[in-house]
């Protein structure tokens, strides 16, 4: 009975940590779901504007803008987002965005000049761009390496479940009542967030050590231990005078390390593949292109089809993210990607020549896109940014990343006309095509794998190994992550060493 005792106690503390890990995630996740909102309304709003307010869009020029705006807003939102993340944290940052939703949909929702429609749609990308580095980062910071993978494969979920939703409302619903229906639900992510407490990576960072356990104890996170005396000795050490000038995080000298430069070298290349494989022109010109294509279903239905895919697809990976690991995922993502464009540049070239025996081959093939879109790049990367930057430049490099992925994605949604005027609809599927297939070989030479290893076991696959002073400080980094494993600690992003500070930086005199 006495040995029976820890291990339910055990097993109770797991079971509280998933489940409020979860909780958290889902929340946050919200956020993302929003996302999906801005990215999907354009679909059923644009055709309803044209029905109801005929005159409101004059143009299919200033259509296409009105469409296409959000991510050019969201290019500058995540550059905002660094600061912010930095200054006030991950989870005020989620919080901050939405306020900047409900203004962005109220003036959605009364605007009659197409002028008022694109400052809306930029203001709804820029909130989409605060939060698309700093969600991603909150649930990451927030999560056990052992569950990590799931619950920060949930944002990603939340956002092809918002584009899904928009397309089925958009349906029923009038432009005005969809932006008012948005409106409310960006409300309910405010209250949502709340309740939550902040990331404990972050608080660490501030140095709120106390703030930082206490956040660490609610999520029950494994490996965050807290000295009580090491407050005490840091005013000390503040009261003698003796703290060594630290080198800021942001310098020049900091930022470009080897283990700051190459993670962040992997995670913008990952979120170009991302972009290049052509998801965005597949999400925002689905029902042109079913019907250009000749195909046979109806372009609305299609859409519906192809987005209720991307979900199902998303939910299925969260039960192999952790299980197959990211490397073996992201490379099938990226073999299925480029069959499907090759598959889909083949039915634009069939009904080009005259050839219309192949109606569903579109829809097969856009379903088969998303399916591998959606168990591999569609995730991964942004649950990468998470796992990879290091923490002290994690806000910079996320803000980067994500305004970098923003500016990609704005190219490739407004070159997808010019590129099917100058080497036809079936040649710009196969381009997508090709560059899927050099996004397999970057994952196969350059990209490590992170399945179950902790953030600080991570950061030092890209360390120099070859150096003395490495060597030792590699070395020396040995009994602390032992200690914690025998512990039953795995999760090392707030380690010991950062927590205590070394006794001959003590003034003695005290």
């Amino acid at each position: 009975t006495r040995m029976e005792e820890p291990t339910m106690e055990s097993e109770w503390k797991i079971t509280m940590a998933a489940l409020k890990q979860t909780l958290l995630s889902i929340s946050v996740s919200l956020s993302y779901f929003c996302i999906g909102l801005v990215r999907g309304y354009s679909a059923p709003a644009v055709p309803s504007m044209h029905e109801v307010n005929p005159g409101l869009l004059p143009d299919k020029n200033i259509a296409s803008w009105v469409s296409s705006i959000p991510p050019f807003g969201a290019f500058f939102g995540s550059l905002v987002a660094f600061p912010l993340m930095h200054k006030i944290g991950r989870k005020y940052t989620v919080m901050l965005t939405s306020p900047v939703w409900v203004a962005s949909w109220i003036l959605i929702a009364t605007a009659n000049h197409w002028k008022v429609l694109l400052l809306a749609r930029m203001l709804s990308g820029f909130g989409a761009g605060l939060t698309l580095p700093s969600a991603q980062i909150y649930v990451s910071e927030c999560s056990d390496p052992k569950i990590r993978g799931v619950i920060g494969s949930l944002p990603s979920l939340s956002m092809s479940a918002g584009i899904l939703v928009m397309y089925v409302l958009g349906k029923y619903l009038k432009w005005r009542i969809l932006a008012w229906v948005c409106c409310g639900i960006a409300c309910f992510l405010f209250v949502a967030v709340i309740c939550f407490p902040q990331s404990p990576v972050w608080l660490k960072t501030k140095k709120r050590y106390e703030k930082a356990h206490n956040s660490a104890k609610w999520l029950h996170l494994q490996g965050f231990t807290f000295d009580p005396k090491a407050q005490e000795i840091q005013k000390a050490v503040g009261n003698g005078h003796a703290v060594e000038k630290q080198e800021s995080p942001f310098s020049k000298a900091a930022l470009n390390r080897r283990e700051v430069l190459l993670p962040l070298g992997i995670g913008l290349a990952l979120l170009s593949i991302q972009q290049l494989s052509g998801i965005d022109a597949v999400i925002f010109f689905t029902v042109e292109i079913f019907r250009s294509a000749g195909s046979s279903l109806d372009g609305h239905l299609a859409t519906i089809i192809v987005g209720a895919v991307q979900v199902a697809s998303n939910f299925s990976s969260l039960f192999v993210v952790d299980r197959a690991g990211r490397k073996p995922l992201l490379i099938t993502s990226g073999v299925i990607m480029s069959l499907a464009m090759a598959s889909m540049g083949g039915a634009f070239h069939l009904n080009s020549i005259g050839n219309t025996c192949f109606g569903y081959l579109p829809l097969v093939s856009l379903i088969i896109f998303m399916i591998g879109f959606s168990v591999g790049f569609g995730c991964i990367p942004f649950l990468l940014m998470g796992e990879l930057f290091p923490t002290a430049q994690r806000s910079l490099l996320s803000s980067l990343a994500g305004s970098f992925n923003l500016a990609v994605m704005f190219a490739v949604i407004k070159t997808y006309h010019p590129l099917e005027d100058a080497i036809t609809t079936s040649g710009t599927f196969w381009m997508y095509s090709v560059l899927c297939a050099i996004g397999v070989v970057f994952v196969i030479s350059c990209v490590p794998e992170t399945k179950g290893r902790d953030l600080d076991s991570i950061h030092k696959l890209f360390e120099k190994r070859d150096g003395t002073a490495d060597h030792v400080e590699t070395t020396a980094a040995v009994p602390v992550t032992t200690t914690a494993s025998k512990a039953g600690h795995v999760n090392t992003a707030m380690s010991t060493a950062d927590e205590i500070v070394s006794c001959d930086k003590v003034d003695t005199r005290l």
